[in-house]
């Protein structure tokens, strides 16, 4: 079965229907882009490239992608529209390859972690205290023990929603009194974790983009102190960037890298916007995998991103394997 025995078909419908309006957006605008064309020619490929860098690719990614397709034209000597999606599709494809590790077959954490230290980062707004709550079902449903932390003590509304959150999924939350210290809420969620012999740990942080330095000061705390209980916490640090907001995510994608050491990314609300092409070029510049991705707001609606199903979504037709 390979690759796509993971993919279940109501996982697949979730995700055509999510990123059914970036579809329509992008391939609407390459229809008119290469309307009245029988070959890819230079005024083509400009076309193109306005088109990628207007559905929130992003500029750099756009001139890497065009630059593989001008090479694939070049070798192949006449390259008609009919391909250009095909190319399109293979190119983008053989980019989030080379820009990602393997994709992750299912919800579980490497084996030698216990428990496996989750902290997720990113501003307030972008769906970060529910991205947590779903990944918390999705790990006691795959038999795993699960704690939560309400690191984010500024907030009270966050407190409280990560609170209903453990209520419905059934996992414990450690909190204390709102404006308390947030690293000290790490460390007693991080022992309780311990005492309790559970398999994975999720500390929600307080999403705010202030000036880099109290940001890096107060995330780089929270890391030492967790590391009094478990010395190589956390083994994740989970950056969730809401999709809708296109560049903007960009911009909170460099503020959190340039902050603390994020090695995974989770990108939200994909099925309410035609920005989905965010998604790829997030994933090019940053050379961060896209982890997990938001795709509605059901308890279900969080699923691995696998960069060969994203692209055929998007273009509707099977890419090579």
């Amino acid at each position: 079965m390979g690759f796509f025995s993971f993919f279940s078909k109501e996982k697949k419908e979730t995700l055509d229907k999510g990123l059914s309006k970036t579809k329509e957006s992008v391939f609407g605008k390459i229809a008119r882009a290469i309307a009245g064309k029988s070959k890819v020619d230079d005024e083509v490929l400009d076309n193109l490239e306005e088109v990628l860098i207007t559905s929130d690719v992003g500029v750099e990614t756009t001139l890497n992608i065009i630059k593989r397709i001008e090479a694939r034209v070049a070798k192949d000597k006449y390259v008609d529209t009919n391909e250009l999606n095909n190319i399109l599709r293979e190119e983008i494809a053989t980019l989030l390859t080379e820009n990602n590790t393997v994709d992750a077959d299912d919800f579980s954490v490497p084996s030698g972690k216990k428990p496996y230290v989750i902290m997720v980062v990113g501003v307030n707004g972008v769906g970060k205290t529910t991205t947590i709550g779903k990944l918390a079902y999705q790990f006691k449903k795959a038999g795993k023990s699960v704690y939560l932390g309400a690191a984010d003590t500024f907030r009270a509304a966050a407190v409280e929603q990560l609170v209903i959150w453990g209520e419905r999924v059934g996992v414990p939350v450690v909190k204390q009194k709102m404006g308390a210290d947030p690293a000290s809420v790490a460390f007693d969620t991080l022992s309780s974790a311990v005492a309790n012999n559970a398999d994975v740990v999720i500390i929600d942080t307080a999403g705010r983009l202030h000036n880099k330095i109290g940001l890096m000061n107060e995330l780089t705390k929270i890391k030492n102190v967790m590391q009094k209980v478990i010395p190589d916490a956390p083994h994740e640090v989970l950056l969730v960037l809401d999709g809708s907001t296109g560049q903007n995510a960009f911009e909170q994608a460099k503020q959190f890298t340039l902050a603390t050491e994020v090695n995974a990314m989770a990108i939200t609300k994909l099925d309410g916007t035609a920005k989905g092409g965010v998604v790829i070029g997030i994933s090019d510049q940053f050379k961060i995998p896209v982890k997990y991705i938001g795709l509605g707001e059901g308890i279900e609606d969080l699923q691995i991103f696998r960069r060969r199903e994203f692209v055929d979504s998007l273009f509707g037709t099977t890419a090579n394997k």
